[in-house]
């Protein structure tokens, strides 16, 4: 027996065990912080929410708000919970009317401009409905409001975490194309760069391993989880955000450590890996939802401001989540371009056997891989979660196929080809909504892909390979 290698095993199964017990305490002491939530709608494939949060001009929730809900033949009632939320659950497509009692508003507020929006909602869908407050009397909405115009500053989109979005919806913008058109590109922009994020790590693993990854997309939902977490404890974004993002890269890791690289050792082949995948998927979800149940929740309980810029009008967690975004994109190229990462990186994944050869730790170079990937993916379900106003035990899991798909669409295991993939199927997904129903725009970015796969087969980026 090598006594040589088991003592140098010792201290990696301890630091493996300390980044464990740290993950645990964290997420102890974060539960300790955690605010009572009113039931929420979950949207699920009968099911569709409308629903959003009131607030005063002084940021404190409107409590006990009266609400209705018509359309459809359905009258429903609702009132605001003590964190000023509000909604309501739907069980056929179509539009809604919700309206405020303004007689219920707190005293001292008045509806601002309308007291009354119209939503379109689908199925496995949420759509919000943003009504602002102001103190001001001559501010306050006329006694018949308009129930279409520019001002409906609702939002529908796929995904549990999708409430109280202030973004205007093109849709209902008025008659011109071309200001809908500008506001999809920007909607699909946006989705374009969260994307990516989490699409680089699924790539540069893949690239490495050969390893098809399904439980990337839970790195998404634990990275936007920790994320509301650890603003509950420190109540600032920024260090949240860094916090998510030091914690995820030792998750990643803590992954490579104790489960993958004993896999590979193992020799499992990749189909053996990929069902270990998908089933680490599925107790992660687990874990989430018996901690969290179906609740939403808010990384920035605050109430979104828009702004908007050469008619293009988002949330300024959007511009900021962008911002982010694109910093981080640009740093993963220029490594990935110019540092001696990665071109190791790039020489495991065209070769392994001749990088091995040349004096490349091929290890090292997997565990760095998965280290940055968990962190990037982690850094995404954030951004997502601000920009969605909500995370859910389920949102990555929904953008599972979608980074996929921008993966195989860009070339698979490459890095720029995963970049430029995601922004195409996010522009793909946004603006299929000027044509198509909401519920068919992820059919029409999938359809793209398998027309370019049947035109070139290797993606975008990738190279031929030949066979036999």
């Amino acid at each position: 027996m090598n006594h040589g290698t088991i003592r140098s095993r010792i201290p990696m199964r301890a630091s493996a065990i300390a980044l464990l017990a740290l993950m645990m305490s964290f997420f102890a002491l974060s539960f300790q912080a955690l605010p009572a939530h009113a039931a929420d709608c979950t949207p699920d494939a009968t099911t569709g929410c409308v629903q959003g949060i009131i607030k005063t001009t002084a940021g404190d929730p409107a409590v006990d708000v009266e609400l209705e809900l018509t359309g459809k033949g359905v009258q429903e009632a609702a009132s605001t919970d003590a964190n000023g939320r509000w909604s309501f659950p739907i069980t056929e497509a179509g539009e809604y009317t919700v309206t405020v009692n303004t007689d219920s508003l707190p005293d001292g507020q008045y509806a601002k401009a309308t007291s009354t929006r119209d939503v379109r909602v689908a199925l496995f869908e949420s759509a919000s409905a943003l009504f602002p407050l102001t103190d001001n009397p001559d501010e306050a909405a006329i006694a018949t409001p308009p129930t279409t115009g520019t001002e409906t500053g609702t939002e529908t989109g796929t995904g549990a975490g999708e409430e109280a979005n202030p973004e205007t919806t093109p849709s209902a913008s008025g008659n011109s194309f071309w200001p809908r058109f500008w506001q999809q590109a920007a909607s699909g922009l946006r989705m374009g760069l969260l994307l990516a994020l989490g699409a680089v790590g699924l790539s540069l693993v893949f690239g490495t391993t050969g390893l098809s990854n399904f439980a990337h997309a839970e790195m998404l939902s634990l990275g936007g989880i920790l994320a509301f977490l650890a603003m509950q404890l420190t109540g600032n974004i920024w260090v949240s955000g860094a916090i998510v993002v030091i914690v995820m890269a030792a998750f990643g890791w803590f992954q490579d450590a104790v489960l993958w690289k004993p896999l590979r050792k193992k020799r499992l082949s990749l189909t053996q890996m990929m069902i270990v995948s998908i089933g680490f998927s599925i107790v992660l979800q687990n874990i989430f939802q018996f901690f969290f149940g179906a609740n939403i929740l808010r990384i920035d309980p605050s109430t979104p401001k828009t702004v908007t810029l050469l008619g293009v009008t988002l949330t300024v967690q959007s511009y900021i989540a962008m911002g982010i975004a694109l910093v981080a994109i640009i740093a993963v190229a220029l490594v990935m371009k110019y540092t001696r990462f990665g071109r190791a990186t790039r020489a495991v994944a065209d070769n392994r056997p001749l990088a091995e050869a040349s004096g490349i730790d091929v290890d090292r170079v997997i565990r760095s891989v998965w280290t940055v990937g968990v962190s990037l993916a982690g850094l995404s379900g954030m951004l997502l979660g601000l920009v969605l106003n909500g995370i859910a035990w389920n949102t990555g899991w929904h953008y599972l196929l979608l980074l996929f798909a921008a993966v195989i669409l860009g070339g698979i295991g490459t890095t720029f080809g995963a970049i430029v993939g995601a922004l195409i199927i996010g522009l793909v997904i946004e603006m299929a909504n000027i044509w198509l129903p909401g519920d068919l725009k992820h059919a029409a970015a999938l359809l793209i892909l398998i027309v370019v796969l049947l035109v070139r087969p290797q993606g975008l980026f990738g190279r031929k390979e030949r066979i036999g």
